[in-house]
């Protein structure tokens, strides 16, 4: 039995010798790597944690102690340790473990989350309660330095330290930079400060300067924290965490297992809001992944689900993805638009930036994991001049909304969002699923608000992205694109205009987006059923086609709305408004994704799951007539 096979559970790591722990780190690697490299998910951000986790889990007593990683990219091995290695094989697989932490999951998983930025402010949440019901135990935040990025990080980070609440924040640094730190020296001022003497000596001085009255308290006070501070910052790089009102520590050797453990024990002793900083190598134990962690972040694989065979994942179209095409439609758009250039969120490789930020650097700009400064900086750009297009994952835009009504909208400025992954994404599941942005984004006055059927309307779109003089979004799935010709005129689409795809006397389907290929194949069944169905392109969520809604208006077929979206606030709901003011409400049905939370699973699952698939929105029509 290998070791990691008696890993059942924390209580099992602290009984191992320490001598067996580098051969556990081996068997945890091994194991991720053989198991994503197949199904696909976070691999080099879990390699890079292998002993940071186990020293955590080590000293620390989970549940009880509460570990909150933020984003879950870094929670591979804490599943391996927490009772989960019998089903790690099913991760993000449908039904199976999901690729982040959950707390439905696991007792062990105290915070849940799949956006980033978000470990500190929750762990605070937790130190708070402890405090109140007076219970000693630890609350640990573990953040990547990419979510440091975030603007919601340190907002946590100024509160933590304020607060004087017990809190220990493990900063997981991979950036090559630091690696010099990571030495005899850094070691030696990291084990000054830990030690026990010179802690008692902190307490001993601050409890002596407390006894003095006044003004000389408070003086003798400040030059004793400036002398301690000036100590721990004079050769490390904690002088901006020190200010915030942490205790600093580091940075260490995050592979180091000893100094990792040896580092933990001696901070659970001391109380307050304590930070460390952890140098780790993103991918470590697999070369490819040293070399790449960017490509090796996250992976696909050959998933194959316990599902009928024509639900699995089947090799893909020629067609490109959406988020392939996005940076060669820009390219054509670049020359002619002086003032064009795009804004990623940390996402130039999901979002298909990356092309075009290599071949013009000058024209995409990073602004890190900051969705809402993203927003406000291409408001910004926008009011003087510039035409920004804002690509980001449609969960993502969620935490921006204010700064699209507030910042951008309200001020009628030219910034086209394209919102990738919009729909069921699959595997990432709940957490990534963008379910929601033709309802957020259709609530904001003079928000354009489209989705294309293909390549071509996407390319098109785009075209007329950069032609209008307000806010304009084109949300698109994380899917192929279907159709696509570089050598085909770009078609003029006016604003506003629906496409009829298909005619029919018996029903019409109105379909959004991706769902538009998809009526069109239910169009197809239901012929073979004596029923003709229509089926309309309905590009525009908003403004709608005001000639077509007339004629449905006066039309005594059932209308049938087909959307990715969620059933509130959605297309539907939308045309249902629209319709009443003209007289009609009666005959109208709708199929979206439900008012409920979509598990993670292949995409092509999900949609059959939730009714979405031409077969399963014509057996839905076909019981639909029958009733």
């Amino acid at each position: 039995m290998s070791l990691l096979e008696r890993i059942q559970g924390p209580g099992d790591l602290k009984l191992l010798p320490e001598e067996d722990l580098p051969q556990l780190c081996r068997e945890l690697r091994n194991e991720v790597i053989r198991v994503i490299t197949s199904s696909g998910g976070h691999l080099a951000a879990s390699l890079g944690v292998v002993e940071l986790t186990v020293a955590l889990h080590r000293v620390f007593d989970s549940p009880r102690d509460k570990m909150i990683w933020d984003v879950g990219h870094q929670g591979y091995i804490h599943k391996l340790l927490t009772g989960r290695q019998s089903e790690f094989e099913t991760v993000r697989q449908f039904g199976g473990l999901s690729g982040f932490l959950k707390r439905e999951e696991s007792e062990h998983d105290a915070f849940g989350a799949g956006h980033a930025s978000t470990s500190i402010s929750a762990a605070l949440g937790f130190a708070y309660a402890a405090k109140r019901r007076k219970e000693r135990r630890e609350t640990i935040a573990i953040i990547g330095d990419g979510s440091l990025t975030g603007g919601l990080a340190f907002e946590g980070l100024n509160h933590g330290g304020a607060s004087g609440l017990d809190l220990l924040v493990i900063l997981n640094d991979n950036q090559m930079s630091i690696s010099p730190n990571v030495g005899a020296l850094s070691h030696y001022f990291t084990e000054v400060n830990l030690h026990p003497f010179v802690n008692r000596l902190r307490d001993q001085v601050w409890e002596a300067t407390g006894k003095l009255g006044g003004r000389n308290k408070d003086r003798s006070r400040e030059l004793a924290r400036r002398m301690f501070e000036s100590l721990s910052s004079l050769v490390l790089p904690g002088i901006f965490f020190n200010e915030l009102g942490y205790r600093y520590f580091g940075p260490i050797d995050g592979h180091d297992l000893s100094a990792m453990t040896h580092t933990l024990e001696r901070l659970h002793k001391i109380r307050g809001p304590r930070l460390l900083h952890v140098v780790t190598k993103k991918g470590k134990g697999l070369p490819i992944a040293e070399r790449n962690p960017v490509k090796y972040h996250g992976i696909g694989g050959n998933l194959r689900e316990t599902a009928p065979q024509d639900m699995l994942e089947t090799e893909q179209p020629k067609a490109p993805s959406y988020n392939n095409l996005l940076p060669v439609i820009l390219e054509e758009l670049l020359p002619k638009h002086e003032g064009l250039f795009a804004i990623t969120a940390a996402m130039a490789e999901g979002t298909g930036l990356a092309p075009l930020a290599a071949a013009h650097p000058e024209r995409v700009v990073d602004v890190g994991i900051a969705e809402g400064h993203a927003v406000t900086f291409a408001a910004g750009a926008a009011a003087a001049g510039q035409l920004p297009v804002v690509a980001v994952y449609s969960t993502f835009m969620q935490r921006a909304v204010d700064n699209v009504i507030h910042d951008v909208a309200l001020q009628k400025l030219p910034v086209i969002f394209a919102l990738d992954r919009a729909g069921l994404v699959g595997a990432d599941g709940p957490t990534h699923h963008g379910n929601f942005d033709l309802s957020y984004m259709g609530m904001v006055p003079g928000m354009v608000v489209t989705a294309p059927a293909d390549g071509n309307e996407f390319r098109a779109l785009l075209h007329l992205a950069v032609s209008h003089s307000g806010p304009f979004c084109i949300r698109y799935p994380k899917d192929n694109s279907y159709a696509f010709d570089p050598a085909l005129p770009v078609e003029p689409i006016a604003l506003g205009s629906w496409k009829r795809l298909r005619v029919g006397n018996r029903l019409r389907f109105l379909a959004v987006g991706s769902m538009v290929r998809e009526c069109l194949d239910a169009a197809e069944l239901l012929a073979e059923h004596k029923v003709e169905a229509e089926v309309i392109n309905c590009r525009f969520i908003k403004p709608m086609d005001q000639q077509i809604l007339a004629e449905l208006a006066a039309c005594p077929l059932p209308l049938i709305t087909v959307e990715e979206n969620c059933p509130r606030g959605g297309f539907g709901e939308a045309l249902r408004g629209e319709l009443a003011c003209l007289g009609r409400t009666r005959g109208l049905y709708h199929m979206s994704l439900p008012d409920q939370w979509v598990e993670h699973g292949g995409r092509r699952l999900l949609l059959d799951q939730v009714g979405l698939t031409g077969q399963r929105i014509a057996e839905r029509v076909l019981a639909l007539l029958e009733n």
